[in-house]
């Protein structure tokens, strides 16, 4: 009969393999849940999507779409899609900033896209492409991960997983607007990569519905 010692090393090892695998499985079956409800709601988007490009081409001169370099999975840059709000060539003179308080940046009549996050949208494809999923931490631009890593080096723990449409930190602590202001969006950030689950992925997705007016965006 195998010693204690010995069968308490057996079973630390397959509840270390179970949670892998249970980790890996939920990995593979988020994938598929973000293809398959990302197609959905891009379909569905779509009116809503056209009436924006209208009102974009209509009362601003430039393209309809407008595309950033973001970090992704394991520091992979990639090409995010959003509505044009801003003017075209808004930051020649300022390069890569946050978006400030009544920025004058913005299209004035398309203020109201960016208080419900409707110029988010065409992100629906960046999780048909895999470059992002429906929930998870917001990708950073470039430049400015580079100015957090300095102050915080722990953020590029967030690019374990992939970035998210939504995520924790969006629900609960809205827009960052200063190095400072991440402090605390990075721990929930890390919060929800420790405990992200099925019932977790429902409550932020549900959570999102609220921010469709929010007063908190700039």
């Amino acid at each position: 009969m195998p010693e204690p010692v010995t069968l308490f090393a057996l079973g630390g090892g397959m509840l270390g393999l179970l949670a892998h695998l249970a980790r890996r499985y939920f990995e593979i079956a988020k994938e598929v849940v973000d293809i398959l409800l990302g197609a959905i709601a891009l379909i569905l988007a779509l009116p809503i999507l056209l009436m924006c490009a209208a009102c974009i081409k209509i009362l601003s001169r430039g393209p309809v779409l407008y595309t950033q370099i973001r970090v992704g999975t394991n520091g992979k840059l990639f090409r995010m899609y959003k509505l044009r709000t801003m003017f075209t060539n808004a930051e020649s003179a300022t390069g890569a900033t946050w978006a400030l308080h009544k920025d004058r940046r913005i299209v004035p009549c398309c203020r109201w896209m960016r208080s419900s996050h409707l110029d988010e949208l065409p992100q629906l494809i960046n999780v048909l492409k895999g470059d992002m999923s429906l929930v998870g931490p917001r990708p950073e631009r470039p430049e400015i991960l580079e100015k957090l890593e300095k102050i915080y080096p722990e953020i590029n723990k967030r690019l374990i997983v992939r970035p998210g449409i939504t995520g924790l930190a969006q629900v609960r602590n809205g827009y960052d607007t200063t190095i400072e202001g991440v402090r605390n969006k990075l721990k929930t950030d890390l919060e929800y990569i420790e405990r992200r689950r099925w019932s977790m992925e429902l409550r932020i997705l549900v959570a999102t519905i609220s921010k469709f007016h929010d007063r908190t965006a700039h």
